[in-house]
């Protein structure tokens, strides 16, 4: 199983990378995971919020699997608490996905298109994180995840 976060734009602080790429190095023990990183839309300050989300959607819809489980993460969306989060990651994969993508979108939010195309809408807080620390949270969220499936002591170390 292949787990994929698509991002928009690219994270440039040192310290939130160097965070990502500890996470992501630990995750190799559990799953394949990819994080792929579109560039920020061109012109986009001559462009409408609408636009924006437009041209932000194709992008994110050319790298998604189609036959994979596609999740936004979404102010609005669904909260889990980590543990939850866990169940909920194991319950999908036992359906069976060959691949499950998750998309941290720009500033305004998805298309139309991307809303549409997504199984569902999760929600990291009630609060608001900038961008490259979202990445951050959520990567180790997914970490987090696999050692309380795996029932190591992390989660409460």
């Amino acid at each position: 199983m292949k787990f994929k976060l698509i991002t928009i734009g690219k994270t440039n602080k040192s310290y939130f990378l160097e965070a990502e790429q500890e996470y992501h190095k630990r995750l190799a023990k559990y799953i394949q995971f990819e994080k792929t990183e579109l560039p920020d839309v061109k012109n986009a300050r001559s462009m409408t919020e609408a636009q924006i989300k437009t041209e932000e959607g194709k992008l994110i819809l050319s790298k998604v699997d189609k036959s994979g489980l596609l999740i936004l993460l979404d102010e609005n969306g669904r909260e889990f608490s980590s543990a939850g989060f866990a169940k909920w990651m194991r319950e999908e994969m036992n359906r069976g996905h060959k691949t499950i993508t998750f998309v941290i979108g720009g500033a305004y939010g998805f298309s139309d298109e991307v809303y549409a195309a997504a199984k569902l809408r999760m929600s990291l807080s009630q609060m608001t994180f900038n961008h490259q620390m979202v990445r951050m949270f959520f990567i180790e969220q997914i970490y987090r995840a696999f050692t309380i499936l795996n029932n190591e002591p992390y989660h409460h170390g």
